[in-house]
């Protein structure tokens, strides 16, 4: 099973944060694809990041897809609709956040993710490579440790597949160790430069 954990990756989160959810909060919904989401902490990471930064009703349009191929263990959705981790993934996670997000549970050395949290996240089975999207018209795409496992043909057909996927100035956000392929530079705008977050064009 993959190991991920909380608040990974936070130049992303913070650029998320400050770049793209004041753009996307101007939509009348907000639908946000984690390709890749292994056993969740990505995706509710994410979620936690547009709760802290939209009101009450704002949050309410919120939406995220995560889609994960899980060919061995078949857990992943589970753990996801469980939303019950243990204290190794979530203690990376700031402390004033992770204590109106969390919740004691009778299982030793978990922490239950927040049902409001939660309820905005939707998981499926995907394989990227069938290049066939779940849906259109998403705000964001995060997709991190999944592209460097492809080709190079395949790292490219997934990244357009992507572009179509987006609305009209929609956000991608791919792993620091995954530059842009020459091909597919020219449908996207870097945002800002320390961070692999690019704008559709």
């Amino acid at each position: 099973m993959a190991f991920t954990f909380f608040f990974r990756d936070l130049p992303a989160l913070h650029a998320i944060r400050d770049h793209v959810i004041p753009e996307l909060r101007k939509n009348r919904y907000i639908n946000a694809w984690d390709a890749g989401c292994a056993m969740g902490p990505e995706p509710y990471s994410l979620a936690i990041i547009f709760k802290e930064a939209l009101g009450y009703y704002e949050f309410k349009r919120l939406k995220i897809y995560a889609t994960d191929l899980d060919e061995e263990s078949h857990e992943f959705g589970n753990i996801i609709a469980k939303g019950l981790y243990p204290e190794e993934t979530v203690k990376r996670i700031p402390r004033d956040i992770f204590e109106k997000h969390f919740s004691a549970n009778n299982k030793p050395g978990h922490f239950k993710i927040a049902d409001e949290i939660m309820q905005c996240i939707s998981f499926q089975k995907h394989d990227l490579r069938t290049l066939k999207p779940i849906r259109d018209d998403f705000g964001l795409i995060v997709c991190k440790n999944v592209l460097l496992h492809l080709q190079e043909s395949e790292r490219i057909d997934v990244i357009k597949m992507f572009h179509k996927s987006l609305a009209p100035g929609g956000f991608f956000v791919t792993e620091q160790t995954q530059k842009m392929p020459v091909t597919t530079a020219r449908l996207f705008k870097q945002v800002i430069s320390n961070v692999q977050l690019f704008r559709k064009v």
